[in-house]
């Protein structure tokens, strides 16, 4: 039975952070879109959580500077980023919560698990301490600005699996963003979108399933749930 098959239970779980670990999407979202605005670029949404969320900040950016272009918009790169990073640091210190029931996930699977983010590796450890979720994962914690190319390139859960000494098509990638999907999806294993962070809409599990989620979760329960019920194989 191949170790992608339906139903068979992964030997590693990888989870992205920010909308998955921590309720913080939401909090750049709103900072990002905000400081957009003020500079006359107005982006809908479910366009925005498609096009520029769970990209690593260097990849960000240029996404950002490509939009302000077809625009015909200066871009104020030095300044927008200073900005941005106040606000959003800001937000994090007063706001950030973890997402309900991961630590149930997490103490319920007999594997290993990693966090594999495109987050900045200083913020990324900041916001899982914040949330009282860092001792869940270390010492396996990992950021894009490891890696040479970014969601949705495969590179970062490829490394994640590979400090993990475990096979990628038996790794379970659990996602908020369809650049993480396409990401997971590239690098070989099962990818689970998940839907319950506070900036997901009511179309965002359609467009996880469209980027190549095998399926979608409401919450880290549900995910629970999902993972008990599949069997191991020969097992």
């Amino acid at each position: 039975m191949s170790p992608l098959a339906a139903g068979v239970r992964p030997a590693a779980l990888i989870f992205d952070s920010d909308g998955v670990l921590v309720d913080s999407e939401a909090i750049h979202i709103v900072a990002e879109r905000e400081l957009l605005a003020t500079h006359g670029i107005d982006i809908a949404y479910d366009d925005y959580l498609t096009r520029f969320v769970g990209m690593r900040d260097i990849d960000w950016l240029a996404a950002v500077a490509a939009e302000f272009a077809a625009r015909g918009v200066p871009f104020p790169e030095a300044a927008f980023d200073e900005e941005l990073s106040a606000a959003v640091d800001a937000r994090i210190a007063t706001d950030l919560v973890a997402i309900d029931g991961i630590a149930e996930v997490v103490a319920s699977f007999a594997g290993p698990v990693a966090v594999a983010s495109s987050a900045d590796p200083q913020r990324l450890r900041r916001k899982l301490t914040i949330a009282g979720l860092i001792d869940l994962f270390e010492p396996h914690i990992y950021s894009g600005a490891e890696v040479e190319n970014g969601k949705p390139a495969p590179d970062l859960f490829l490394h994640a699996a590979a400090r993990l000494d475990v096979a990628p098509d038996t790794c379970l990638v659990v996602e908020d963003s369809t650049n993480g999907v396409r990401a997971g999806c590239a690098a070989g294993m099962r990818v689970v979108g998940f839907t319950g962070g506070a900036h997901a809409d009511d179309d965002l599990a359609r467009r996880l399933l469209e980027a190549g989620a095998d399926a979608v979760v409401a919450s880290h329960a549900e995910l629970s749930d999902r993972i008990s019920a599949m069997h191991r194989v020969n097992g």
